[in-house]
């Protein structure tokens, strides 16, 4: 090792070693300290590059520091930043105006982070529960599916499944009913007379891209109609480009009555969420019955409207659909070749490593060292989300740096 190399390693391992001390240890980082990044590609502090495959858990679906939303929070940066909703801004109303109408719905309201829109979706689904249906007070059931992940505050986790999110957290809210992945009878026979809600992911991304199976959605669509109960559909993840289509409810034509949304809506500069619905759903929403000092401020809506503007071309979606097959044809090949099974929807891949050859963590470590940044998932399971932006070339460096990981394992 030369000198050079050393000073190099003494970055990294200096900020390491703080974060560490003075940050709980919530997540589980790779050991690489990033600190530039633009379009598919970071760079650590000590020079190395690396093509960004996690893509901020769909947050970076445009990449790092896309040009135009840059350029766009830059200006509102110069302008206006935070009012609170104490006082209209003139970036929100637009905003509102783009988005429910890319969504098809009557209205929106504007949040923060994916966690709060979807307690926000929760709290708004047992108003129109109790006001719209009639539910008794206090008995209004929601009806989740196994396998879920929708964030980590109190009430999502306590229809989580996961032990390592629910250990030592309760107790926790009662009012959920939870059912399995893809079962549409399971799912009928869960929804009586104090259901107001489904609450789903079209494609369950934190449990390894899990797809559900075909005409599910649709199943749960009628369903829902039929038992007049609010079709909830978490879009956090698979929504706004990231499987081909703007939703991914859209690969079953299926709207659902909400939508929750976050992640991209922020382009990767912001945190940017919100939920859409019609009116008969958001319209019972009161001054003072829930809000948010950030939420909807000037510069999130500025960057929201943006994002909207540019899903609005189908550019970034037509690439999802045209590069995630040849995603999909790459990791196809290794199937018997170190990869157990591929689920693919879009740019957006769970990749099952034979549990023989290595854990998933320990191939990530391996593609962190090949220049690919990519993240584990439930023991052997790598995910695949790169930004939409991605060139054929990189989908192809992709494919070759996992290929070399599984033959040297082998």
């Amino acid at each position: 090792m030369t000198s050079v190399d050393a000073g190099q390693t003494a970055r990294s391992a200096e900020h390491i070693a703080l974060t560490e001390r003075y940050a709980a240890h919530n997540y589980h980082p790779l050991p690489v300290v990033l600190t530039d990044g633009e379009g598919a590609w970071v760079t650590d502090v000590e020079g190395r590059r690396y093509l960004d495959c996690l893509a901020g858990y769909s947050a970076l679906n445009f990449g790092h520091r896309p040009p135009r939303l840059v350029q766009r929070a830059r200006e509102q940066l110069d302008r206006l930043t935070l009012t609170s909703r104490a006082f209209h801004n003139d970036q929100l109303g637009p905003f509102a105006h783009a988005l429910a109408d890319l969504t098809g719905k009557e209205m929106v309201l504007p949040m923060n982070t994916g966690a709060e829109a979807v307690e926000t979706a929760l709290k708004v689904s047992r108003k129109w529960g109790y006001r719209a249906k009639g539910v008794a007070p206090g008995e209004a059931t929601i009806v989740t599916m196994r396998g879920n992940f929708h964030g980590r505050t109190t009430t999502i986790v306590s229809f989580s499944d996961d032990e390592v999110a629910t250990a030592d957290y309760g107790p926790f809210t009662p009012g959920f009913r939870s059912v399995p992945y893809g079962d549409l009878a399971a799912a009928a026979a869960a929804f009586d007379d104090s259901v107001v809600a489904v609450l789903f992911e079209p494609v369950q991304g934190e449990g390894g891209v899990v797809l559900p199976p075909d005409g599910f959605l649709r199943g749960l669509r009628e369903l829902c109609t039929e038992r007049r109960v609010l079709m909830v559909a978490d879009e956090i993840q698979s929504g706004l480009g990231r499987t081909g289509r703007t939703f991914a409810c859209d690969h079953e034509g299926v709207v659902p009555d909400v939508y929750v949304l976050g992640k991209a809506l922020g382009g990767g500069l912001y945190p940017v969420s919100a939920i859409a619905a019609d009116t008969d759903v958001l319209g019972l929403v009161t001054p003072g019955s829930h809000g948010s000092t950030f939420g909807g401020n000037p510069l999130a809506a500025a960057i929201g409207h943006e994002v909207v503007a540019m899903l609005r071309t189908g550019e970034y979606q037509e690439r999802a659909r045209r590069l995630g097959e040849r995603l999909e044809r790459g990791l196809t090949r290794l199937v018997g070749r170190g990869l157990d099974a591929v689920r693919v929807r879009g740019l957006w891949a769970g990749a099952d490593i034979d549990p023989r050859l290595m854990t998933g963590r320990a191939a990530s470590e391996a593609l962190l060292a090949l220049g690919v940044l990519a993240k584990d998932t439930h023991g052997s399971t790598v995910r695949f989300a790169p930004p939409l932006t991605i060139s054929e070339d990189e989908v192809d460096l992709l494919v070759d740096r996992l290929t070399t990981v599984l033959d040297e394992a082998a």
